[in-house]
């Protein structure tokens, strides 16, 4: 093994737990009020889901797909995705992650959707901010982007309150779930910048 695989950051699975939330590792049996596999479904049905954060999980078997590529993802530290759910209940509420775009230089990028009971709540913001945190100072992330389409202001808004700074626009970047390239707003945070202070609740 080389030198420069050795020393490439890694995403090590741990469980970050905001109180009323919680982020955990997605693994097959995790446990999720009514079930993983039934809550991907439905999740992947969600007209805002299937527009800005398209999921392969339309029937069981690319739930289950979904949820072991997630895993293996953990397993060679490439990708952290965590289930959010509520501390109390296990009841599925989004989805979180980070992977690198380029591991070798520490440069990652988070995504997140939210079923529609937990939109408005804050609980983008809040997991943005813990995995952000978690991705600088357990994973050795240099800097981590958020990209969003211009046309989703609620993730734009989740970016400036984590201190995500917008960096520009890029012109019809990326295919979103209507098959169209949309213009995305870049925003990033570098480990070297101020810390935000915790979201309120």
């Amino acid at each position: 093994m080389s030198t420069a695989s050795i020393t490439q950051p890694a995403f090590v699975p741990a469980t970050l737990d905001l109180g009323d939330i919680v982020l955990h590792p997605w693994e097959p049996g995790l446990e999720v009020r009514g079930g993983a596999v039934a809550s991907l479904t439905t999740a992947a049905a969600d007209p805002e889901i299937a527009l800005w954060n398209p999921l392969r999980a339309a029937d069981p078997a690319q739930a289950e797909a979904c949820i072991d590529r997630w895993a293996g993802g953990w397993k060679n530290g490439t990708l952290a995705y965590f289930a959010i759910l509520d501390s109390t209940t296990a009841e599925l509420l989004g989805t979180i992650a980070l992977r690198w775009t380029d591991r070798a230089d520490g440069l990652a990028m988070v995504g997140y959707w939210l079923l529609p009971a937990a939109r408005g709540r804050g609980i983008a913001t809040r997991a943005t901010h813990a995995i952000t945190r978690w991705g600088f100072t357990t994973a050795g992330a240099r800097r981590i982007e958020l990209a969003h389409a211009v046309d989703n202001p609620a993730s734009c808004r989740v970016a400036e309150r984590c201190d995500f700074p917008l960096e520009g626009t890029l012109r019809a970047s990326f295919r979103f779930g209507d098959g169209l390239h949309h213009d995305e707003h870049l925003h990033a945070r570098l480990a070297t910048d101020p810390h935000p202070a915790d979201p309120v609740r």
